[in-house]
Parts: C-alpha cells; sequence; structure tokens
C-alpha cells in the first residue's frame, strides 16, 4: 500500500469504526439511501419553483445535466477503470450497514451527484435573498452528509468521497459554463437565470 492508501485506510477505520454511534446509523442509512431521500429532492424542486418561477426549469435542468455528468464520470468511467475494491469487501471488521452489490469504489456517485446539485444550487442562490442562502446552505450540509454517510456505512474510502465531490462540482461549473456559451454565443441571448 502506498503511504496515501495507507492514510486514508487509517481514516475509513477513524470514521467508520470510532466516530461513530448508534444513535447516529439510521439517520446515515437515510442520507445514504436514494429511494429514501425523495423528500428532500421534492422540497428542493418545489422551493426552486416557488423562487424562480419560468427560469426554474432551466436551473433544474442545469441540475440534472450535471448529476448526469458527474454519474458518467465516476460510475462509468473511473470506478471500471480504476477497479478498487469496496472496503466493505476489501478490509476486515467492517461496519456494514447497507447491503452493497459487488461494484467498484472508486469514486463515489452518491458524492458526485449530491456535489453537483449543491453546487448547482450555489451558482445560482447564494447571492439571493436570506432564505436563497439558508436554502443553499442546507443543500450544501445535505451534501457534506450524504458523502460523509458513504463512509460511515462502510461502502466508500475517504478518498472515493473526496474524489466524487471534485467530480460533481467540476461537472456543475462545467455544465452552467457550456450552457451559459451557448445561451449568448448561439442563441444571441442573455441568461435570465439570476445566478
Amino acid at each position: 500500500m502506498t503511504p496515501i492508501e495507507q492514510a486514508d485506510v487509517w481514516l475509513f477505520r477513524l470514521l467508520n469504526l470510532r466516530l461513530v454511534h448508534p444513535a447516529a446509523d439510521d439517520l446515515m442509512i437515510y442520507l445514504t439511501t436514494i429511494s429514501l431521500s425523495w423528500p428532500v429532492i421534492f422540497l428542493a424542486v418545489v422551493f426552486i419553483l416557488l423562487r424562480r418561477g419560468k427560469s426554474a426549469f432551466l436551473i433544474i435542468s442545469v441540475a440534472l445535466l450535471a448529476i448526469g455528468m458527474a454519474d458518467v464520470v465516476a460510475s462509468g468511467f473511473l470506478k471500471p477503470l480504476v477497479q478498487r475494491i469496496r472496503p466493505c469487501f476489501a478490509l476486515e471488521h467492517v461496519r456494514l450497514l447497507v447491503n452493497q452489490p459487488n461494484s467498484y469504489s472508486f469514486a463515489s456517485s452518491h458524492a458526485a451527484n449530491s456535489a453537483a446539485v449543491a453546487t448547482v444550487i450555489w451558482i445560482f442562490f447564494h447571492r439571493g435573498r436570506l432564505v436563497e442562502k439558508v436554502f443553499t446552505c442546507i443543500m450544501i450540509m445535505d451534501a457534506l452528509a450524504i458523502s460523509w454517510s458513504r463512509v460511515y456505512v462502510g461502502v466508500h474510502y475517504p478518498g472515493d468521497v473526496l474524489a466524487g465531490m471534485l467530480i460533481g462540482i467540476c461537472s456543475a461549473l462545467l455544465i452552467y459554463l457550456l450552457l451559459t456559451w451557448v445561451m449568448k454565443n448561439i442563441m444571441h441571448t442573455r441568461p435570465s437565470l439570476r445566478a
């Protein structure tokens, strides 16, 4: 193992075995299970619709495109390329709190997707009114919590999560920059996104 891999394993054991509490287990399972997170997604979509009206559909489209890009890079490209075995299969004495298919670990698509959404929200809402700034902070904290949960439940190393977050941030920024370039140079209109 390289020093970086050793540090990653050490940090994984710290977050998965030591910095844990039974009272937090259910919360972490909730955060890490996509099928349970629909209320958060629904409330976020409703908030965007109420705050931005017609331009909300463009913002939601940017978020969906960013998620798509992040997921392709993390799951479609890096996982088959790197082929890193998940810690729950590679290490002994792992607290595995969820059923996990035998897929590869690097990079975390959960972290990539949630970071992509949080970045899109930040782009469009961080300079708004107080309620929009609070919404931005909540979505960023949600993305961080989802990313942390992947280590907590035993299915990703911290390095997988950090790489996923970076992929999500870069995907969101790239999609936004491409969209604004297209709107300014091809459609010859200025974006009314109020970013």
